[in-house]
């Protein structure tokens, strides 16, 4: 799959390395971030699981389920659109409750990029889901969702994030006070000696 082909590029800076302010910005000119999770999303460091096994290629992201779906559900409705290698519910490791996301990894590409084009936004066990591909293996520096991160977003949380198929353009947000960059850089700069 090329650069190119890849729906997130243009919005990832320096040659598909993710940057949390560009992605941020509506035009991806911004300097600045725009809200306090862009700032967390700077001072944060994503390592991907290396025990994590499979093509990330052909890895589906599964979001906003309803925390009683379960893999067989998810293996009902996703196997359609080819034959699936690996199902996971993502579980609390401790109540084994589900986080309400799961990974879908299909046997080839054409297989999931239909399942991604045809599954989005349907309703399964009354939530409307999210669908798209993996970016932990296959994007340079991505940070996920809860370390303000991510793609997608919506108007009403003022968390713009752009490159998923749901981009709500809207100005970006104004910061009540300035951001102090000094600070940050401080801030980054200690978290990286921890």
């Amino acid at each position: 799959m090329s650069r190119e082909s890849r729906s997130w590029y243009k919005y990832a800076a320096d040659y598909g390395e993710y940057n949390p302010i560009r992605v941020g910005s509506i035009d991806g000119t911004d300097e600045k971030p725009h809200d306090r999770a862009i700032v967390r999303a700077m001072l944060t460091e994503y390592v991907p699981d290396k025990k994590l096994q499979g093509n990330p290629a052909n890895t589906l992201f599964i979001g906003r389920l309803h925390i009683k779906t379960t893999e067989e559900t998810l293996y009902q409705e996703f196997k359609r659109y080819g034959k699936i290698k690996n199902c996971r519910v993502v579980r609390d490791i401790y109540t084994e409750i589900s986080k309400c996301y799961a990974f879908i990894e299909f046997e080839n590409f054409r297989s999931a990029k239909e399942a991604h084009r045809e599954m989005h936004l349907k309703i399964i066990d009354q939530c409307e889901i999210v669908v798209e591909f993996e970016f932990g293996r296959t994007l340079k520096g991505w940070k996920p969702r809860r370390l303000g991160g991510g793609f997608g977003g919506r108007k009403e949380s003022g968390q713009l994030r752009f490159g998923c198929r749901t981009r709500p353009f809207q100005k970006p947000l104004e910061t009540t006070k300035p951001i102090n960059f000094n600070e940050i850089h401080r801030l980054y700069k200690k978290n990286r000696k921890t």
